[in-house]
């Protein structure tokens, strides 16, 4: 295992607050947008979670009132115009990629929204395991507006199981903005909070679910992932060994001691 902590990265900002990493994008005055540099990164760093075991949970916040506006009209839109099929390929396969790390990384992941969340800001917090908002947020998968499908980084796959089939196909088809309360009602956001403590509420939630069996949690995250492909049947069984994994950790067993004792269990991990 490795440790992150105290990585800089170049293109978002990055803080710790105990064992929870704190990012959001790094251009407020542009309402937060990726860029080519900004993607890999990220898809880096999430990769890399996989093996980190002094990271317990991940919020991603916004900055400057505003979550992510998606990819930068002049650093990305425009150069794509130029790219031939091979390259533009490349691109979405990049973008894609960031998905598959943000559900791969095992670590719980919170988005924590304000302001536009848009495009590929919209994708972020979808991939996301759970997410927080501000009556102020506008999420979109705008990608019919600017000539597009609506099916970009797994949003055909991922948003319907989230909110159900037709409210993601009218979001996908029109690209028009969520509300906020249109978004805690359908289950995307799981509750909205005040835009002056969205950040340190993700952050309490973050560190309430670190102190958990981060092992076991591991393992939630993969199964969530994973069962999508799966029959019932399929599932249960995985399922069933997934738990008995789980029941070889260190953590089920100091659990058992904790109740026996009538205290509360201190989980480690392992």
């Amino acid at each position: 295992m490795t440790k992150m902590a105290n990585i800089k990265p170049t293109h978002f900002n990055w803080r710790m607050e105990g064992d929870v990493a704190v990012i959001s994008l790094d251009r407020p005055d542009r309402k937060n947008p990726l860029t080519f540099e900004s993607y890999a990164e990220l898809r880096d760093t999430f990769r890399d979670l996989v093996y980190a075991d002094d990271i317990k949970a991940v919020v991603f916040g916004s900055n400057g009132g505003n979550f992510c506006s998606g990819g930068d009209v002049h650093d990305i839109i425009g150069p794509l115009i130029n790219k031939d099929m091979k390259g533009l390929l490349e691109f979405t396969r990049m973008t894609g990629d960031l998905v598959k790390a943000i559900i791969a990384c095992g670590k719980p992941v919170i988005a924590a929204v304000d302001g536009v969340c848009v495009g590929a800001g919209a994708i972020i917090a979808m991939a996301s395991d759970l997410r927080l908002a501000t009556a102020a947020s506008k999420t979109a998968f705008l990608f019919t507006r600017v000539g597009l499908a609506g099916c970009d980084m797994g949003a055909c796959a991922i948003l319907p199981r989230i909110i159900g089939q037709g409210r993601a196909a009218e979001l996908l088809y029109t690209g028009r903005s969520m509300s906020a309360e249109e978004g805690e009602r359908w289950g995307f956001f799981n509750r909205l909070v005040e835009a002056d403590v969205l950040e340190a509420e993700a952050i309490a939630l973050a560190t309430r679910i670190s102190q958990g069996p981060n092992f076991g949690h591991m393992m939630t995250k993969t199964m969530l992932a994973q069962e999508w492909n799966m029959s019932i049947e399929q599932a249960i069984e995985a399922e069933a060994q997934a738990q008995a994994i789980c029941m070889q950790t260190e953590d089920f067993n100091r659990a058992y001691k904790a109740f026996v004792a009538k205290e509360k269990p201190v989980f480690e991990g392992n």
